[in-house]
């Protein structure tokens, strides 16, 4: 399932010359990434609940063509695999029928006081379709 949220880009989102700063694309993939396990049922979305969080691990990003001030984009997120205590996302940020930039970002389930690696729920795994 791929998840879509809209978004404009704000004054705030750019630099001087009125593009997207090139790290406020990694803040709209968590915004994107934040509102798909929300829709999922997991409403604190960072914290699976209150003994396990994610951690990004892995982030590789394809900056394509600039998004610039107001905007209106798509940011999308999908799964693409699940392992024991690890999810892949495939991410984009698009303006119509242009990609801008795409990620694949990697994230560890983690006990949230040790920060050691825990398995995935099941709860979650059941939901996710891949």
């Amino acid at each position: 399932m791929e998840f879509k949220l809209p978004l404009r880009v704000y004054m705030e989102d750019t630099d001087a010359g009125g593009i997207v700063f090139y790290v406020n694309y990694l803040k709209f993939f968590e915004r994107a990434r934040t509102e798909y396990m929300r829709a999922l049922g997991f409403h604190k979305a960072a914290f699976i609940d209150d003994s396990l969080m994610f951690v990004v691990t892995n982030l590789t990003t394809k900056y394509l063509r600039p998004a610039k001030l107001d905007e209106q984009l798509i940011v999308t997120a999908r799964v693409i695999a699940a392992a024991k205590a690890s999810l892949i996302f495939d991410q984009q940020v698009i303006r119509g029928d242009e990609v801008l930039c795409e990620a694949e970002v990697k994230l560890a389930c983690v006990e949230r006081d040790t920060l050691k690696p825990k398995r995935l729920p099941e709860a979650l795994l059941s939901v996710l379709t891949l």
